[in-house]
């Protein structure tokens, strides 16, 4: 009997240490930004020595703000069209696609088999060389798009597979209209699935640097800004401004959980 309750404290102990480890690897560079950026020595801050002056710089200095705006652009226009476009094609197929179903779904998947560096430089072929357009955002937000749009699609596909569609008709039947059967029958059911859609757009997008360097050119972005600085050295700005945007996403991770912890608990 001791020897199986041990077998059980040790196995309980060893998946532990594997959580802490795991846990570390994953959070410890974010937690080296955090103090590197409110460190007086950011390439090696330990001990700290807490000083703000990077965050100073950082609101005096144009450029990396001029690359945040244009990062938050692009993702935000980017995860809602994408996610928009995602739900589209995931109702059209799922719900009228018939026998071929199947084609659809891999057509529409095809754009994850692409690199985004060839995406980026086809699509500056095709709007430079046979619309004569020059890359600008709205060329970036659609390239983007094009990268984005396959991976909504599979979460709405994940998500709207085993749909009941006859709960729509219903409501429809009773005297709704499509908008608000959609509005009051649907989206309650598959939010969680829209706005996940919505944040792994906008993080793909956020990051990307293939694509919105091949269409912006001398445009400043976030990713381009970073890879422009690794050059001479990371600047502690960029520690800041790295230290804030993780902060804003925890922020954002913690208050979806919150959200959803509310509503199953007003469910309950």
């Amino acid at each position: 009997m001791d020897m199986i309750v041990f077998k059980e404290n040790l196995g309980k102990w060893a998946m532990g240490s594997v959580l802490v480890v795991a846990y570390c690897f994953l959070y410890m560079p974010i937690l080296h930004i955090l103090f590197a950026s409110l460190s007086s020595h950011p390439n090696f801050p330990y001990p700290p020595e807490f000083n703000t002056g990077s965050y100073v710089r950082l609101y005096t200095n144009s450029v990396y703000q001029s690359a945040f705006v244009n990062s938050l652009i692009i993702a935000a226009c980017t995860s809602i069209l994408s996610t928009v476009l995602g739900f589209l094609a995931t109702v059209g197929v799922l719900r009228f696609g018939g026998k071929r179903t199947l084609f659809y779904a891999v057509f529409f998947a095809g754009p994850l088999f692409v690199s985004e560096i060839l995406l980026g430089i086809s699509s500056m072929s095709l709007y430079y060389l046979v619309f004569g357009l020059q890359g600008n955002m709205v060329s970036a937000i659609i390239a983007n798009s094009v990268h984005c749009f396959s991976f909504s699609f599979l979460i709405m596909a994940a998500m709207l597979y085993k749909y009941d569609w006859r709960m729509n008709e219903a409501a429809i039947v009773c005297g709704a209209s499509p908008f608000r059967a959609f509005i009051e029958v649907m989206l309650p059911l598959t939010w969680s699935g829209i706005l996940g859609s919505l944040i792994v757009a906008f993080v793909l997008s956020l990051n990307g640097l293939d694509i919105s360097f091949y269409l912006l050119g001398a445009t400043p972005t976030m990713p381009s800004v970073a890879w422009g600085a690794l050059r001479y050295g990371v600047k502690p700005e960029l520690y800041a401004l790295s230290s804030i945007i993780n902060i804003a996403v925890f922020a954002a991770i913690l208050g979806l959980y919150l959200m959803i912890r509310s509503r199953k608990n007003g469910v309950a």
